[in-house]
């Protein structure tokens, strides 16, 4: 595609802080294959949102974000502040813990070919989602977020994740992190409301997602589909250390459904309440608790895909 109204978005601290060593190489490769922008470099948490704001309403026509699913998850919600008219399509050069993001729109994960997604990619319309919850001060909020939102233990193992080491790669990460907050987690009572239908009882956690992947590559919206205008509602319930046990293989290949503790129901707007207030993430991300609600925003980005994806 032709050079012009293409930004670049980085988040140098990404990938273990490796991507600020890397960024010159990959522009370089970039520029190579005839994807040239200015590169807007983060220098904090939050910072890539109003970057993308600006860049669109200065005329990005393509923003390319350059880190993991947090730095999606700004650049989405930088996108989502703009009218649909001057909202920028988005692309991807995955450099992050999970990955999930570009897992979940079959988005390679090696510079080369992500950048040729980049650049030649099919244009796909998708779905984003939009949260209001509290954040950790009780101050009521709201977000965005482009792949999956949680209520319950995801919250923890999220936040576990991010602050382990990722020597081993994201999916260990996220497994040792799994692991280890489950077997110390509670799980609590929740009301839950879907598109109107009530559900009450005890549950591990409540998922909307958008994609089908999360946590490092968890597979459990192994149907869902981000165009349908419409969550998958993952429901865990009561769930033991030894149905963990038995079922963690089977829902990282996507196979865990029928299971008597879960369920999934599809719908446009989940409300979440729980007896004590539980974390939420929102695309691997933590900034708040429940009480909670997530809602379906259709057709909201238009997303550089692999072709045919």
């Amino acid at each position: 595609m032709p050079a012009e109204g293409v930004v670049f978005v980085v988040n140098p601290a990404s990938a273990n802080g490796s991507t600020r060593r890397r960024w010159p190489e990959i522009a370089h490769r970039a520029a190579e294959a005839g994807l040239v922008g200015p590169a807007l470099l983060s220098e904090g948490p939050g910072e890539i949102v109003e970057l993308v704001r600006r860049a669109c309403e200065d005329g990005a026509r393509l923003v390319v974000a350059v880190g993991g699913d947090g730095t999606v998850n700004e650049a989405v919600n930088g996108l989502m502040q703009v009218e649909p008219e001057r909202r920028a399509e988005l692309a991807t050069i995955p450099r992050g813990t999970g990955k999930d993001f570009a897992r979940s729109f079959r988005i390679p994960t090696a510079v080369a070919k992500a950048v040729g997604v980049a650049r030649d990619g099919a244009t796909r319309t998708v779905d984003v989602g939009r949260a209001a919850f509290v954040e950790w001060d009780g101050t009521p909020a709201e977000a965005y977020f482009a792949n999956f939102a949680g209520a319950g233990i995801s919250g923890a193992i999220a936040a576990r994740a991010n602050t382990s080491s990722k020597a081993l790669g994201g999916r260990i990460a996220f497994l040792r992190a799994t692991t280890s907050v489950f077997m110390r987690w509670s799980n609590s009572e929740y009301e839950v409301e879907i598109d109107g239908e009530r559900r009450a009882g005890r549950m591990l956690e409540v998922i909307a997602a958008v994609g089908d992947q999360l946590a490092g590559g968890m597979r459990l919206a192994p149907d869902a589909d981000p165009s349908d205008g419409l969550f998958d509602v993952v429901l865990i319930g009561d769930a033991t250390k030894l149905d963990f046990v038995r079922t963690l293989p089977k829902i990282y290949r996507g196979t865990y459904l029928p299971h008597p503790r879960a369920d999934v129901v599809r719908g446009r707007r989940l409300e979440i309440e729980t007896a004590t207030p539980l974390p939420i993430a929102l695309d691997g991300e933590q900034p708040g608790t429940t009480p909670a609600a997530f809602e379906v925003v259709p057709a909201a980005l238009r997303l550089r895909v692999p072709a045919g994806g």
